[in-house]
């Protein structure tokens, strides 16, 4: 493995860079030709259009075969959680390109919204190394939920996300919620138990969580994972809790505290499935920890990479 410095360097000198759009995705069909044409100056070694998320895993393994030092994805966050699992480890850095719904990982790095920014960070960024997950066998960059959001993400309308954006999430949480039981979970952290009773329990990478952020100080290199339950038993309390979070910018400090870990065992009592950055991969119970370091990434030049 090159250092960071030297894979920065390797980057702007030799520019050996592939491109992974995901064409179905929000913004992906329209901004596609606009990105590739951006990327002009780099040497681009092959570009991916995916019209189907099945078609994903195999264009990364293509487009990494290559050999690459830079490979951008352009997507939402389940088109970069399957590029940064491709990556973890690996000497290539990803570039980020935030062209979906809520782009939790983009915003957790910094890297702005628009295209415009989002490409300006290939150029004038740095290499900064930062976590991931891992739930059971799938490595996550965002987050590992249990609970409603699963049910969530299997059931909001395509349409409705392409129409509101990541409003769409809440609304179908609320039409779902009406159906859904709270559960109890226990986590196993550091030899110490732990009981919630809860209709959605979070286990989040970094600051950002369905579009929002969740507190003021994590980051997605930190070295911890940040467990949480929003709101209690009761469906007026998912409510509330959601509502103020989205309202506020931020979970209220009286709120149930975090715990801030890098490894634990969650159980739950039925078996539920689990909400992998929006993918259902497996069910609990599931041992949840902390790969530090395991991914390289363009960031902007006011990132502090620790």
């Amino acid at each position: 493995m090159r250092s960071k410095s030297q894979l920065q360097e390797a980057i702007r000198r030799e520019r050996r860079t592939v491109l992974i759009v995901n064409t179905h995705s929000r913004r992906g069909r329209r901004l596609y030709q606009v990105v590739r044409d951006h990327l002009a100056p780099f040497q681009l070694l092959g570009t991916f259009p995916v019209e189907r998320p099945g078609q994903l895993p195999g264009a990364l393994a293509a487009a990494i075969a290559l050999g690459p030092d830079l490979l951008v994805a352009g997507g939402g966050d389940g088109t970069v959680s399957e590029a940064a699992r491709h990556l973890a480890f690996r000497d290539v850095a990803l570039g980020v390109l935030p062209l979906g719904t809520t782009n939790n990982f983009a915003r957790a790095l910094a890297v702005p919204p628009r295209p415009a920014g989002a490409l300006g960070v290939l150029t004038a960024g740095k290499v900064a190394d930062v976590d991931l997950g891992q739930a059971g066998d799938t490595i996550f960059a965002n987050h590992a939920n249990i609970g409603l959001s699963a049910q969530v993400g299997l059931r909001v309308p395509a349409r409705l996300k392409r129409h509101i954006g990541k409003t769409a999430y809440p609304l179908t949480a609320v039409v779902r919620l009406a159906w859904h039981r709270p559960f109890r979970a226990r986590i196993t952290s550091g030899g110490t138990g732990y009981e919630v009773v809860t209709h959605q329990l979070n286990v989040v990478n970094g600051r950002f969580q369905a579009g929002q952020p969740i507190t003021s100080d994590a980051t997605v290199d930190d070295r911890l994972l940040h467990v949480y339950p929003l709101g209690g038993r009761r469906r007026r309390q998912l409510l509330s809790a959601s509502l103020r979070q989205a309202l506020a910018g931020h979970r209220r400090a009286t709120a149930p505290p975090f715990l801030a870990t890098d490894d634990l065992l969650v159980e739950t009592d039925p078996e539920l499935p689990l909400d992998v950055d929006g993918e259902v991969h497996g069910r609990t119970p599931v041992r949840i920890r902390l790969l530090p370091n395991a991914l390289r990434v363009m960031v902007g030049p006011s990132f502090v990479d620790t």
